[in-house]
């Protein structure tokens, strides 16, 4: 930190100590405001001037003497304020000089256009509601460009508060994101869906191939893990006879950090009797074509310099099939596990050397082809094994009813007709422990309950989820998944951890 910004810091400091000299509070515990800046601005009229009270931050000061033009800023957008010395008063006008860029204060006052055209209000009377100790980053605009001064991506992270403050497009984005949510959420629910909760902390940690994170419960005594996915307990509610279900809500996954992952993340998952992955498609294309409609204005958006169509239908792939058209490999006619490693070491993939064929698939799958889904498209009909949940395909048991969206090289996304055979799930289940046994700590572990919730009868279903901040990072338009996340996880400075 400069010595220029520290100094800063002191005068403000000093400041500070002269409002609690003069008996008045920097900090005051309430205000009563009866307006935002944008009613302000939509109310006035030239022959009916507005008074109101409002607040917000200060974001510009031009100090001339015996009268002063100032710019706050609330949620709603930005206002100009005169302050006037002879409508003040002295000592409120000196009070006002106390005043920097970034404290937030509460006016009253009355409206008028200047010269310029520029509604304002002439401040008849005003306080501090919060000084700003610590100066805001320099952000400058020209040419429609903006120039920004907290240009460090990491520490806009870090410091969120700041970035919101400072940075338009943040502000924008995380109101996006909070539609989507809702929009998903209203779509839903005229669907005929009924949302629920499920525990974010379980005993055995089941729906998806991850390592869960492990906590403890003291007065139990005993370990607990944050929830790799709702799924077993979304299907327990089918069972007991809830039709239409969803979440969303936080899921939890110990792997790396990267553009694409976050070990917290939202997740939206559903399920619904009597459907299969043919309906959730359905369902899949009609809910993310309909909020790019409602909420950019059109299902044709421009994302990292790609034009993504989401209008349905969308393209549908075999896994196999894609496989083969992007790397030459037909893993429906290689007859062995040491063939397949052969045939993804051939084109580059390293992979290690006690894979068996469908996990070698998986990583051929994830390394080669993926990224080539530009457009929205259903990646369909993975092998059983890499689908321990999923239900097999009447025609070909070797498969199951799955599917994946694929968005700009990305999944977003991943769907089943829902295995609803106890004994079928049980020797699914007997296979994940001998993976677990042999070293894959993302191979899932045996669930009895779920099984004896099974073996009460689950009605035939389809079940879907979507991961909510890659389809953010898509309406939003950034390659980097931090940006969708109010707060993404980072490794902690020094001195940031405390005992």
């Amino acid at each position: 930190m400069s010595e220029e910004y520290n100094e800063l810091i002191r005068q403000r400091i000093e400041k500070v100590e002269k409002l609690r000299a003069m008996r008045i509070n920097p900090y005051p515990v309430r205000y009563r405001r009866d307006s935002t800046a944008a009613e302000v601005v939509s109310k006035h009229r030239d022959d009916a001037p507005v008074s109101a009270s409002l607040a917000g931050r200060i974001r510009s000061r031009r100090l001339m003497g015996k009268a002063s033009f100032t710019h706050i800023e609330d949620m709603s957008g930005t206002i100009q304020l005169y302050f006037r010395q002879d409508v003040l008063g002295n000592d409120k006008y000196e009070l006002f000089k106390l005043t920097d860029l970034g404290d937030i204060i509460g006016v009253s006052g009355k409206t008028f256009r200047t010269k310029t055209g520029e509604i304002t209000i002439e401040v008849s009377d005003f306080v501090i509601l919060a000084k700003c100790i610590r100066p805001l980053p320099v952000v400058k605009e020209k040419d429609g460009k903006v120039f920004d001064e907290f240009a460090d991506r990491e520490l806009r992270y870090r410091q969120r508060y700041v970035d919101l403050i400072v940075t338009p497009k943040t502000r924008k984005d995380f109101i996006l994101r909070s539609k989507l949510i809702n929009g998903i959420r209203e779509f839903l629910t005229s669907k005929g869906f009924l949302e629920v909760e499920t525990p974010m902390m379980q005993a055995i940690p089941g729906g998806a191939a991850a390592r869960p994170f492990v906590t403890h419960h003291n007065a139990l005594d005993i370990d607990l893990y944050l929830r790799i996915a709702p799924e077993l307990y979304l299907k327990r509610l089918l069972v007991g006879g809830f039709e239409k279900v969803f979440e969303l809500n936080r899921n939890f996954r110990n792997e790396g950090i990267s553009t694409r992952h976050n070990p917290e993340f939202t997740m939206l998952e559903l399920y619904e009797a009597y459907a299969d992955y043919n309906v959730m498609m359905q369902l899949c294309e009609e809910m993310i074509s309909s909020l790019a409609h409602k909420l950019l204005g059109s299902m044709v958006i421009d994302y990292q310099g790609e034009k993504i169509d989401f209008t349905p239908p969308w393209t549908r792939i075999t896994y196999l099939d894609a496989i083969k058209k992007y790397t030459g490999i037909d893993f429906q006619t290689i007859p062995s596990d040491e063939e397949a490693r052969r045939a993804a070491k051939e084109i580059g993939v390293k992979i290690e050397d006690d894979l068996t064929k469908w996990k070698v698939a998986e990583f051929v799958f994830e390394e080669r082809v993926e990224k080539n889904f530009i457009q929205p498209t259903f990646v369909i009909d993975y092998p059983t094994e890499l689908s321990p949940l999923a239900k097999s395909r009447e025609d070909n048991p070797d498969f199951v009813e799955r599917f994946e969206p694929y968005i700009a090289g990305r999944e977003i996304g991943n769907a089943f007709s829902e295995l609803n055979d106890p004994f079928d799930q049980r020797r699914r289940f007997e296979e994940q422990v001998r993976m677990r046994e042999a070293g894959d700590d993302e191979a899932q572990m045996m669930d009895y309950d779920y099984l004896n919730a099974l073996e009460y009868g689950m009605p035939p279903a389809g079940g879907m989820g979507i991961g909510v901040d890659r389809l953010v990072m898509l309406f939003i338009n950034t390659a980097s998944i931090k940006d969708t996340i109010l707060f993404p996880l980072l490794r902690p400075e020094t001195g940031e951890v405390h005992d």
